[in-house]
């Protein structure tokens, strides 16, 4: 599913306050970070998801926001990634999460788009509704599951590719 996010919301304000003590530093990526964001993501979350940090990645300025605790990285979000006006992929590592680092790394990045020149926002492929509704007030584009990802290429277990 993918929702739509206003960004001239009056909850983007109220996002900003939410997040404005967050234990992170949250800031966009530097291009000389990237084989350290690849290798995370990696790490962290899947191969497609690196594919979509090195297109954003490829930006001037790049479309990628890192939170950073103690020179380690935590966490990241793209936008521009996929297609114009999308946001994400995001993550943040399990032993970070349930501290606002997710809410801080949406809101920094959403702002970014709309200091780019986007009114709304597309969160492409959503797994948690909830978390976007209430922090931004997402709402639902309805699409009888056609989206950018339909017919996506996946990637098969080698059991499945005969061999």
């Amino acid at each position: 599913m993918d929702l739509l996010v206003n960004l001239y919301s009056r909850r983007m304000a109220a996002l900003a306050e939410r997040v404005e003590d967050v234990a992170a530093t949250i800031r966009p990526a530097l291009p000389p970070e990237l084989h350290i964001i690849q290798r995370w993501v990696r790490e962290h979350f899947s191969e497609y998801w690196v594919s979509e940090v090195t297109v954003a990645m490829s930006h001037q300025p790049p479309g990628c926001i890192v939170a950073v605790v103690d020179g380690e990285l935590v966490g990241f979000a793209c936008y521009d990634a996929t297609a114009r006006g999308f946001f994400g992929p995001t993550g943040v590592a399990e032993s970070h999460r349930g501290g606002r680092i997710g809410l801080a790394l949406l809101y920094r990045t959403l702002e970014a788009m709309k200091a780019s020149g986007y009114a709304y926002a597309v969160i492409g492929g959503v797994g948690p509704v909830e978390f976007y509704a209430k922090a931004v007030g997402a709402i639902p584009i309805e699409a009888d599951k056609e989206d950018i990802y339909q017919g996506l290429l996946r990637v098969r277990p080698a059991m499945d590719r005969g061999q």
